[in-house]
């Protein structure tokens, strides 16, 4: 990190509003006790879906914002699929509702009868009649990437062999298996989620922050500060979860 820069990336939270709050109060803790710049705190998206709690994960990183100018969020693939629901794309609400939808809606005070009933248009409705305007227009200013220092964060990864002026934002949020398995030096080295781990993975060319919050009860994070890096992790109770 460039000199006079602390920074904490925390990995995907997905609804488990519990991890979120004790690995904050974890990093404040951190923060002070190492002295120096405030930090800033770089979330590394899919803030939703899975997990029960997350329309109180939003409200709480939109408080959090608010209180600190050095908070940035990337946006994830469920945010994305989220957005495209929430804007009537019949394609993305269809998605929604397969990749843990169900448990969002439910967190904005949906009840589980009234969702099991109901069919897609009315799904529609539900969602942007129980979703408030500062929730959307919270994840539409959500950012693609965030280059600092030697790192660059991103939600997924990136596409080997492109510049980092040229990647696509789909790429940024869904890519997978071509960047797992790339070797060769990148541009910089990346800071990412949406794989999950059993641990961080801390490769030479990257490192994964997901550790499966919503269903391991593990939400993972790393902080940066000069050429030294540091995990911080909130444990919680493990959620079972259906094959």
């Amino acid at each position: 990190m460039p000199e006079g820069r602390k920074l904490y990336a925390i990995g995907d939270i997905h609804g488990r509003f519990d991890l979120l709050d004790g690995l904050l109060e974890q990093i404040f803790r951190d923060e002070a006790a190492r002295g120096g710049p405030a930090g800033e705190l770089i979330f590394l998206g899919d803030l939703v879906d899975r997990g029960p709690e997350s329309a109180q994960v939003i409200d709480r990183l939109i408080a959090l914002k608010a209180e600190r100018p050095g908070v940035r969020v990337l946006l994830g693939n469920h945010e994305e699929v989220f957005l495209g629901a929430l804007a009537g794309d019949a394609k993305a609400l269809r998605l929604f509702s397969r990749i843990g939808g169900e448990e969002t809606i439910l967190s904005y005070g949906v009840s589980p009868q009234v969702y099991a009933h109901a069919d897609y248009d009315e799904l529609y409705q539900l969602l942007i009649e129980a979703v408030p305007e500062t929730h959307r227009a919270f994840l539409e200013s959500c950012e693609d990437m965030i280059v600092a220092g030697d790192y660059v964060f991103v939600h997924a990864g990136i596409r080997p062999g492109v510049p980092l002026a040229e990647q696509r934002p789909s790429d940024l949020r869904w890519i997978r298996e071509e960047f797992l398995r790339a070797r060769a030096p990148l541009e910089k080295r990346v800071v990412h989620g949406h794989t999950i781990s059993e641990e961080i993975v801390d490769l030479p060319h990257r490192l994964g922050l997901d550790t499966g919050a919503y269903r391991s009860g593990i939400l993972s994070a790393m902080g940066f500060q000069g050429e030294k890096s540091w995990i911080l992790q909130e444990l919680g109770s493990r959620v079972a979860v259906a094959a």
